[in-house]
């Protein structure tokens, strides 16, 4: 991209920008036409805008699995049994099938061989039985359900008919008492949708809310996803009753089900096509610039240093290479009128020497993809806005184009980026969130964003490392931190700030500086060392539709609060690491939620035991929270600042034992497309070990099975066991293996194993030698470690809180009324009265009705974060009751440091409905004023 909002002047994107920071400019989501609302009451037929339905069932016939239905307004409907946990629901009001604007685009996989199916009358409805499923269709009305096999347990239910009117479809489904909703594509905000209206419409503002890649698919915890068969925009309000919109007089989905939301996600990716597998140097960090400055079509500054032709890229490759930062790919023309210096080959063939890769920006098309791939030896593209910004299926073709363009012309494998994605682009393509800003608040709800996309299958979701506009060292070091953990990731250096602070040149990560610098490259570096695990988990995305950025939903399907968006902060990186982001000027992170099991903090090897919060965590700037689930087996690479830089000729398994668990490697030749025809390889690896306490763990490594260019014939192996204490012994296949004294020993032998207890609370480290085939390594006499016991204390949801007193509330010059306290957007604030004359003076109060009874014992206070001090909480007093007159004594009392950081304080657990803040004195002593971004709590539920 980069796209027609860059066609802006460059005051009035500072203008924006700077609303942005200040909380001031729109956020919400976007109405669609009128057109889009869910349809009203049916009206008498022939009226101007009726609203119709298809009527009574009057007929029903099978031809083979296809089962047609009559109705009595003339319209029918066809069940299309595809496979026997998928089929194809078809209404046509005029009782034609040859309007199908979609064809195979969304749905290229639909002939699953035979299927058994069988119908009968069960007098009120028809009943289409396959081995999974029982579908209802409902006589007097038409309308449509689907029970398990047993008919008995319902998955979806048609509250009213299908309706429409004018050029716009309806379906409305009852909605379950604890129905949960995800999908949707890449939505900008929280994941789990109960509740919420979605746009599944391209409108290209990229602001929170909006669906920057909309899919028309979604799934439930119900056991079930549809995928409407359409090009046309839409409209999904999560309610009750549940409303699908589309805007078109016809309704076509498929259906799919399953026993999770995995299984729904791998049944859905058979049908509209699994996720690609991108390139290994599409896994490392990309870079979009325009170094052909000089060209005088450029609408950017003709002067940038070092940007004048396209060859100049070399320069930052070496700079990078310099400054030993891994990355793998520049994209030297993103920039309007920017083009490239030609002959592109020897830049192409002077970055390849550097170990980088090269991608295009196709502002103006594909016309020269031929020779830009075949001769050049470019393997990239990003395609723009500004000639697919219709979106839709124009936007669909021009990906597909992008990628015949990519693979008619090499070996290579597809590698495009679009900002305009559908369903079926998870086969194509990478989405990423578009013209975003260097804020806390756009990191904010990136987190739930890219961790969101993986529910409606798209394995590579990404946004603009700081955004595109704005950002600061801080933010920046932040965002790059926890998207090293997700597939694919990039940097939009052109459009970044433009007198940026000192140490902040573009948003290249090597052009900063310390301690700024130091951190980029230690992250960068650790996805370089996971390259063979987040490789492996994006091969099973390739093979079952499940994402390597998965929600904790989909790990912990059955977990209650893994199910909503009291988890969308947070993400498993895989199946073994949890990543939790600091998305907020603060070096504590709060509610860190751990599901069962045990997790061990990467840093320090501080072990927790979940389910359970984690609160209070000590986050400094290089500090990414980081946790491994207990059993996690996670294979390293050697470091190394690109791939193929250096052999993988030891390959480290990283281990953290904990019962019985497993991990099957898979490799291939990282580049070309020979892995389609079996060119791979796959390795298990089994563990045993106790689940607590003593006793001895083993690894039980297979043979690799299968073959590609380039595979090693054998390798050398270590394994990192995060143990409390040394064996006492260690054994490969049963010989003893010598313990070494010293860390630098250990460093020079072939073969040996060596512990040290402070490292990350205990590493027992072992290294084979050389290995061809299967072995088997044991220590025998060590012990796993302790499992701290997380507080019980849950974060209270906020959804039904309301307003009860606030004493003074700024309405008019900043908007700062006392309901943003608790609205869930830190960029809006509570702010007390001060601009119609005198302010009223402290101590100030706010009061909160939480909607229900709670047991509270915990409040986090955030600070307001626009940059503003005035107003922050100094001395406080904190009071929970059942009453609004009645508060008896202060469930805590205290005082807040003068700083822009989270705050939280326990409180004496007390039963209550209502909360009482009140805000004795001013942190800072500036003025008689209190301000608020955030009043979280935390307790449970309370008789």
């Amino acid at each position: 991209m980069r796209h027609r909002r860059r066609r802006r002047t460059p005051a009035a994107s500072l203008l924006a920008a700077a609303l942005t920071v200040a909380g001031l400019a729109g956020a919400g989501p976007v109405a669609l036409p009128a057109s889009a609302t869910p349809a009203t009451p049916a009206t008498p037929a022939g009226a101007a805008g009726a609203t119709a339905t298809a009527g009574d069932v009057t007929g029903f016939t099978r031809s083979g699995n296809t089962f047609t239905v009559t109705a009595s307004s003339g319209a029918k409907a066809r069940v299309v049994v595809a496979r026997a946990d998928i089929f194809r629901l078809w209404l046509s009001p005029d009782g034609s099938f040859t309007d199908d604007p979609a064809g195979s685009d969304l749905a290229p996989t639909t002939d699953f061989g035979p299927v058994t199916t069988s119908y009968s009358d069960a007098g009120a409805y028809y009943r289409i039985t396959t081995g999974s499923l029982s579908i209802r269709v409902d006589k007097k009305p038409l309308r449509f359900s689907v029970f398990r096999a047993d008919n008995t347990t319902p998955v979806w239910q048609e509250s009213r008919p299908t309706t429409w009117t004018g050029g716009r479809t309806t379906q409305h489904l009852a909605r379950g008492a604890d129905e949960q909703f995800y999908g949707t594509g890449l939505r900008l905000g929280e994941w789990a949708l109960r509740g919420k209206t979605v746009p599944i419409a391209v409108d290209n503002k990229w602001r929170e809310n909006d669906n920057a890649s909309p899919a028309p698919f979604y799934m439930s915890t119900n056991g079930y996803g549809v995928m409407r068969n359409t090009w046309a925009p839409g409209s999904y309000g999560f309610d009750s009753p549940t409303t699908l919109t589309h805007e078109e007089k016809r309704f076509d989905a498929w259906y799919f089900t399953g026993d999770s939301l995995k299984s729904v996600l791998d049944a859905y990716t058979d049908v509209s096509g699994k996720p690609f597998m991108a390139p290994m140097w599409g896994f490392e960090l990309g870079n979009a610039d325009c170094f052909n400055a000089s060209n005088p079509d450029y609408q950017g500054d003709h002067n940038r240093l070092r940007h004048q032709n396209t060859p100049d890229v070399v320069g930052y490759a070496a700079d990078a290479r310099a400054a030993d930062m891994p990355s793998g790919w520049f994209l030297p023309n993103d920039g309007y009128g920017c083009g490239y210096t030609a002959p592109l080959k020897s830049t192409v063939d002077a970055l390849k020497a550097k170990g980088f890769q090269t991608g295009l920006w196709t502002s103006t098309g594909l016309g020269s993809i031929a020779d830009e791939v075949g001769t050049a030896g470019s393997r990239g593209v990003k395609t723009d806005v500004a000639w697919i910004g219709s979106g839709y299926k124009y936007a669909f073709d021009g990906v597909r184009q992008a990628v015949d363009g990519i693979e008619k012309n090499s070996d290579a494998r597809r590698f495009v980026w679009t900002v305009d994605g559908w369903a079926g682009t998870q086969r194509n393509a990478v989405v990423w969130t578009g013209d975003t800003y260097g804020t806390w608040d756009d990191m904010r709800w990136h987190v739930p964003a890219i961790t969101g996309a993986g529910l409606s299958g798209l394995n590579y979701a990404a946004g603009d490392i700081d955004g595109i506009f704005g950002g600061s060292p801080q933010t920046y070091t932040r965002d790059l931190q926890w998207k090293a953990f997700t597939p694919a990731f990039m940097t939009m250096s052109g459009w970044g700030a433009t007198n940026p602070s000192a140490g902040y040149h573009d948003k290249q990560p090597w052009r900063f500086a310390e301690p700024y610098l130091s951190i980029n490259r230690k992250y960068l570096q650790l996805k370089m060392r996971l390259m063979p695990y987040l490789y492996t988990m994006s091969r099973i995305a390739h093979e079952s539709g499940v994402p390597s950025t998965r929600a904790m939903v989909l790990e912990y399907p059955d977990d209650p609060v893994a199910r909503g968006n009291l988890t969308s902060g947070q993400f498993m990186a895989g199946d073994s690491l949890l990543v939790a982001p600091v998305v907020s000027d603060t070096s504590v992170r709060d509610g860190i939620y751990l599901p069962a099991g045990t997790w061990t903090d990467y840093w320090t090897g501080r072990t927790y035991a979940g389910p359970g919060w984690l609160n209070g965590y000590r986050a400094p700037l290089d500090t990414l929270p980081l946790f491994v689930k207990g059993g996690a087996v996670v294979p390293m690479w050697p470091q190394m600042n690109h791939t193929g830089e250096k052999p993988v000729d030891t390959l480290t398994y990283d281990i953290h034992p904990r019962g019985t668990s497993s991990f099957t490697l898979y490799e291939d030749d990282g580049r070309t497309r020979a892995y389609r025809s079996g060119a791979y390889a796959r390795q298990r690896v089994d563990v045993t070990a106790p689940t607590a306490g003593s006793g001895a763990v083993t690894v039980a490594v297979g043979a690799p099975t299968g073959s590609y260019t380039g595979k090693p014939a054998s390798r050398g192996y270590e394994f990192t066991l995060h143990v409390a204490t040394a064996p006492a012994t260690v054994t490969i296949d049963g010989a003893p293996v010598p313990g070494l004294a010293s860390k630098a020993a250990y460093d020079a032998a072939a073969s040996g194993w060596y512990f040290d207890p402070a490292d990350r609370s205990g590493v027992l480290r072992i290294k084979t030698g050389t290995k061809a085939g299967a072995f088997t390594v044991s220590a025998g006499g060590t012990s796993l470690p302790a499992a701290e016991t997380l507080p019980a204390a849950t974060p209270i949801d906020r959804s039904a809180w309301s307003l009860v007193h606030a004493d003074s509330q700024e309405t008019t010059a900043e908007n700062g009324a006392a309901a943003h306290a608790f609205d869930g957007n830190p960029t809006t604030i509570w702010h007390t009265a001060w601009s119609s004359g005198t302010p009223a003076p402290l101590p100030h109060e706010i009061r909160i009705d939480l909607g229900a009874r709670y047991t509270v014992d915990g409040l986090g206070h955030l600070p307001r974060q626009d940059g503003g001090v005035n107003g922050r909480i100094g001395g406080y007093e904190v009071y929970v009751s059942d009453s609004t007159t009645d508060w008896g004594p202060p469930v805590a009392t205290g005082t807040f440091a003068d700083t822009p950081a989270a705050k939280t304080t326990a409180l004496t657990p007390k039963n209550g409905r209502y909360l009482r803040l009140r805000a004795l004195t001013e942190a800072g002593g500036r003025g008689p004023w209190t301000s608020v971004a955030e009043i979280t709590l935390t307790g449970r539920p309370a008789p």
